[in-house]
């Protein structure tokens, strides 16, 4: 089945500590204005040759992030708590963010750091423009949409990726 991308959901939440997942009233989603929602998702990966002439890649680490872009605002709720970040740092700059996926059999949650914020730009005839980029600080919790028990997980999924226990864990 093909979806159209408006139909993925991505949700933020304020965010206080990874310890205080948000209730579900506290999400809001980040929708009207919006044009572009990029999946913007790096991988670390680790080239290996042996011996016996096999090659193989490892990926070692995933950090997952989204590119935002659209048309700015200010009375929209989810727009309204990234712009109000623009001039903080550290932990201001936090969010929860959950995306549902396009067929609703999915979602992805966790704590994530909002960057490159733009919430009022451009040429004097346009509308303002909004932009910022949301990551993931670890691998999300997985889980399914509407179950409402996967805010209590999200915490116990929040430490920052040990790679190197990662890769002993693989060759044992």
């Amino acid at each position: 089945m093909k979806n159209v991308n408006s139909e993925r959901g991505h949700f933020i939440a304020p965010f206080t500590n990874i310890a205080t997942p948000p209730t579900e009233a506290a999400w809001v989603e980040l929708a009207d204005g919006i044009e572009d929602i990029s999946d913007a998702t790096t991988e670390t990966t680790e080239e290996k040759a042996y011996y016996n002439g096999v090659k193989t890649n490892m990926v070692n680490s995933v950090s997952g992030a989204y590119n935002v872009s659209g048309d700015y605002d200010s009375e929209d709720k989810a727009q309204k708590i990234i712009a109000d970040m623009k001039y903080k740092t550290g932990i201001g700059r936090k969010v929860w963010h959950r995306v549902v996926s396009a067929d609703k059999t999915k979602q992805w949650t966790g704590h994530a750091t909002v960057t490159d914020i733009v919430a009022g730009s451009g040429a004097a005839d346009a509308t303002e423009d909004f932009s910022c980029t949301i990551t993931f600080d670890a691998t999300p919790t997985e889980g399914v949409p509407g179950s409402g028990g996967n805010n209590a997980d999200v915490s116990l999924n929040s430490a920052p990726t040990n790679t190197k226990a990662n890769k002993k864990e693989e060759t044992k």
